[in-house]
């Protein structure tokens, strides 16, 4: 196959805005799915993608239009999944900037060109969803114009759900985008995504900078040194289909049969072992988890049901970080790193769908870098971890930059919500001008109040019209301290949380409130308190259940009903100074903490 009529590319958007669906109608034009196995969203390939309408792997597909062979990489747009897109454009020349002709340039559309800028790509920017009635084609294209600096006959317009302008989409695709460079000295192959067979073991994706792979070849892994042999490579269409090679610019797979989850890791270089390269190829940033939170089996024995299930896991998801924990109440499990809110909920759910292992999170929280006064610093990614006051000097936060793109009419709204949860404004950009103008408001913000239910409320400020796009920045002084919860006068390690002193009493009632609704009644009166270092400073009672003990008497002498009253009484008493006033704590509590 000749390298210049070759083409790796990938499309790049916000979410929502039509990658998934633009993706099946490339498959459709150029024949690679049969007709009768065509359906919507057919490279979101998990049950929970297509249920919720949103990619959460990336996928790649080979394609062939006319002498070309096209590799595509479809991707995801949510911010919590940033990795997935920054290791697709790694393997690829050129990217497809898709814009809703309806919504605009959003926040994720920038973070994600900025992404692709970063590797060199070519850029192609083409707006979707023209067919829509309120689509506004010259004012979205000024704001394109705008962010690209590009010529306005630059920009492509189709529409993904009727096909109108699909092909010539593909045609500038070709034009456009350069073909991989020769090279043929060395082999050397890029591993940009991975997953585990129960048969064939670890599957490697890989991007074939230099040279060739065949079946048979003795190759190794750079980063791990692990040696192994090819029993099988071959492409995505968009299934698993087996070739003789992978030369130089494809993308494919390669099965070593490799069992051990560790050797095969993502970012990590292939090279032949008769004839191996000196050097790997630049891999990725590592990532850096942003939301802690701790992960149990809600059955003990499932412990190490659930550290296999999230080695596989990891495998596909590179940007998932977890070390053992143990805890009191909870036992043994996992201290866990996300890259935020979604990521977590979306982990728990593949867990217990791929694995059936039902697990219970506790509150997240950020990495806090504690510096103590003895003169060493260390990082607390969980509430029990917090060193006493006595030996801190002082705690940093992680600050965040973030980006929100708004319609003008909501900018007093945003700015009043982002005031609330301590950001510091920067600028505005005007993405347009004249009617129905939006505004790019630049802030730092305390990542600690953007994880819990910052999104949702920016959507409820701005009608959910508004977007956001965020990344760190730096650690910056802070004052937190360690807020427990008391239930039945028992502490309940899963329930505790960091919080800045100055809203711990806020918070400490909201949660005590919450749990008040959430909470099954019991046969005793039960105590919800929230505490700071023994001080209690919020609390709440949930009433005993009473059963009826006076519903088999009729009329007789009153004293009999009230010897049987007093009776109950004594009886809750004692169940209360026994210790048999347990309380088990339904998840729906867990979650109606975390959502406070």
């Amino acid at each position: 196959m000749e390298l210049k009529n070759t083409r790796n590319f990938c499309i790049i958007a916000h979410i929502d805005h039509g990658k998934s669906t633009l993706a099946d109608r490339f498959l459709e034009i150029t024949n690679t799915v049969d007709k009768r196995k065509m359906h919507a969203q057919l490279l979101d390939q998990m049950d929970i993608e297509q249920e919720r309408g949103i990619t959460i792997k990336l996928q790649p597909v080979r394609m062939k239009y006319k002498e070309f062979n096209l590799n595509l990489i479809d991707t995801p747009g949510h911010v919590d999944f940033t990795y997935e897109v920054s290791r697709s454009l790694a393997a690829v020349e050129g990217a497809i900037l898709l814009v809703d002709a309806t919504q605009g340039v959003q926040a994720q559309t920038i973070g994600n060109l900025y992404l692709a800028i970063e590797q060199n790509l070519t850029i192609i920017p083409v707006l979707n969803k023209i067919d829509l009635p309120n689509a506004d084609v010259e004012k979205i294209s000024e704001e394109i114009i705008h962010l690209l600096g590009c010529k306005k006959e630059e920009i492509l317009a189709c529409s993904g759900k009727t096909g109108e302008g699909v092909e010539n989409v593909l045609q500038e695709v070709i034009k456009r985008v350069s073909p991989p460079q020769e090279n043929i000295t060395q082999t050397r192959a890029l591993i940009f995504d991975s997953f585990y067979d129960d048969y064939r073991g670890v599957v490697a994706s890989i991007r074939v900078k230099e040279g060739e792979l065949k079946k048979g070849d003795k190759i190794i892994f750079m980063g791990t040194e692990k040696h192994a042999e090819i029993l099988d490579l071959g492409h995505y269409s968009p299934n698993m289909n087996s070739d003789q090679l992978l030369e130089n610019g494809q993308i494919g797979f390669v099965v070593t049969g490799l069992k051990e989850l560790g050797n095969v890791r993502v970012g990590d270089t292939v090279t032949l072992e008769k004839n191996p390269a000196p050097e790997q190829l630049p891999g990725y940033k590592e990532v850096k988890p942003m939301v802690f939170a701790g992960v149990f089996p809600q059955e003990g024995d499932d412990y190490n049901s659930l550290r296999e299930a999230m080695d596989k896991l990891k495998l596909s998801d590179s940007a998932l970080f977890y070390e053992p924990e143990h805890s009191q109440a909870l036992g043994f499990g996992f201290r866990c790193g996300f890259l935020g809110m979604l990521h977590l909920e979306i982990f728990q759910e593949r867990i217990w769908r791929e694995f059936g292992i039902n697990i219970i999170a506790t509150v997240p929280s950020v990495a806090y870098h504690v510096f103590k006064t003895k003169g060493d610093d260390i990082i607390v990614k969980s509430p029990q971890d917090l060193p006493e006051v006595q030996q801190i000097e002082h705690i940093e936060e992680p600050w965040m930059n973030v980006d929100i793109i708004t319609p003008e009419d909501f900018i007093g709204n945003v700015m009043g919500l982002v005031a609330e949860r301590k950001g510091i404004y920067s600028n505005t950009e005007y993405l347009s001008t004249g009617r129905d103008q939006r505004a790019m408001l630049h802030y730092e913000m305390p990542l600690a109040s953007l994880i819990t239910d910052f999104y949702d409320k920016l959507k409820t400020v701005t009608s959910g019209y508004a977007s956001l796009n965020y990344e760190f920045k730096d650690y910056r002084k802070t004052k937190v301290v360690k807020l427990d919860i008391l239930i039945a006068d028992e502490p309940v390690e899963a329930l505790s949380t960091l919080v800045w002193d100055d809203e711990a009493f806020k918070i400490g009632k909201k949660i005590v409130n919450s749990l008040k609704d959430t909470l099954p009644k019991q046969q005793f009166v039960i105590k919800i308190q929230a505490t700071i270092g023994g001080k209690i400073i919020a609390g709440e009672r949930i009433s005993a259940l009473r059963k009826d003990v006076t519903a088999k008497l009729y009329g007789g002498d009153v004293t009999r009903k009230r010897k049987l009253l007093e009776k109950q009484k004594k009886g809750k008493k004692k169940m209360m100074s026994m210790g048999k006033g347990k309380v088990t704590i339904p998840t729906e509590a867990y979650l109606a903490v975390l959502k406070r």
